[in-house]
């Protein structure tokens, strides 16, 4: 690709993150996330962030920043003692759901993170979530009518089969709601 080609190719790619990322049509969701997420506040009840692979990353990224800039409890699951031990004992497709199993309490709400929608790890997570009266919040990509999604309570979904924008996104409007709690965009850590 020369560089006319390449500017083009950037031109292109910026254009989908500007009609994607920043569509006013999910500010009403990000609100009601920054609603829910100030409740769990007042109860005492937690955030728990799971995800595969970058969705991993984004999940230990945001339970940090809601725990220590929003002050809202919140954990991931990313520690490979804890993903190898329930893999091993449980297949890798049980660990989240024996993780979340392990570790919510009534009144947690569960965020998960897939581009897919479809990785059986989360999936079977959100269907023992819902089956135990957990809040599900969702983030997804690719097929509009993924299984994830299907089975969230509030869901954040992606028009989009690009990884890096469908990541990129989910990670730009979850530490959205972030600053939504703090109420500022600048603050001192």
């Amino acid at each position: 690709m020369n560089k006319e080609e390449a500017i083009g190719f950037i031109d292109d790619y910026f254009e989908d993150y500007k009609d994607i990322m920043f569509s006013t049509s999910v500010y009403d969701k990000l609100i009601e996330f920054r609603d829910i997420a100030v409740n769990l506040r007042k109860t005492g009840n937690k955030l728990i962030f799971a995800g595969n692979g970058a969705s991993a990353a984004i999940s230990s990224h945001c339970s940090v920043d809601f725990t220590k800039q929003a002050n809202v409890r919140a954990i991931n699951f990313n520690e490979s003692n804890l993903i190898t031990c329930y893999s091993n004992d449980y297949g890798y497709e049980n660990w989240i759901k024996k993780a979340i199993e392990s570790y919510a309490d009534n009144g947690d709400v569960i965020v998960l993170i897939s581009v897919s929608g479809t990785s059986p790890s989360i999936v079977k997570a959100a269907e023992y979530a819902k089956k135990n009266s957990l809040k599900i919040i969702t983030f997804t990509g690719r097929s509009k009518n993924n299984e994830l999604k299907q089975i969230g309570d509030l869901n954040f979904w992606i028009d989009s089969h690009s990884y890096n924008i469908v990541e990129c996104t989910h990670m730009t409007w979850i530490t959205t709601a972030i600053d939504l709690v703090i109420g500022k965009k600048k603050y001192e850590t």
